[in-house]
């Protein structure tokens, strides 16, 4: 028997999950602002710490307007956190990439996120291993569907 999604369990695990992303952006905005960041900027610094990528992919991983990714990347290429590149593969995209300082502080930025961390340090390697495979799950990403992991900035 499928269970309804408006059941009293599905609820409180919706607002867990809303409580969850919430406390994560709080703290993230504060983090962000101990580097003179917005939330966007150190977003979008975490990502790119993770690879170079243009303008349209940082769009479609952050879900927003690629014009308002460019306006992000402008202000981290004036704070020269991130700089303009050609695309070896293909001369005529540019990436936007972290610069050495770029790198730096999206390591410390990465550091002072307690709140993703400390609560999941009490997890056992089976539970966090399970969570991930169920949170890979709900996001189409679990196994057989070809998904990697999310677009998480973090």
């Amino acid at each position: 028997m499928a269970t309804s999604r408006t059941d009293p369990l599905t609820r409180e695990v919706v607002e867990l999950i809303g409580t969850v992303v919430a406390r994560y952006y709080e703290e993230y905005e504060q983090a962000a602002a101990k580097h003179s960041l917005t939330g966007a900027q150190a977003r979008v610094l975490g990502l790119l710490s993770l690879e170079p990528m243009p303008m349209r992919r940082i769009a479609q991983k952050l879900k927003c307007e690629p014009s308002n990714v460019t306006g992000i990347v402008d202000r981290l290429e004036t704070r020269e956190l991130v700089e303009r590149r050609l695309d070896p593969s293909d001369r005529r995209v540019k990436l936007a990439a972290p610069t050495e300082k770029g790198r730096t502080t999206a390591a410390l930025l990465r550091d002072s996120l307690g709140f993703a961390r400390e609560p999941l340090a009490g997890l056992s390697d089976e539970e966090r291993t399970v969570l991930r495979d169920l949170l890979k799950r709900m996001l189409g990403e679990g196994e057989g569907t070809g998904g990697g992991a999310g677009g998480g900035a973090v």
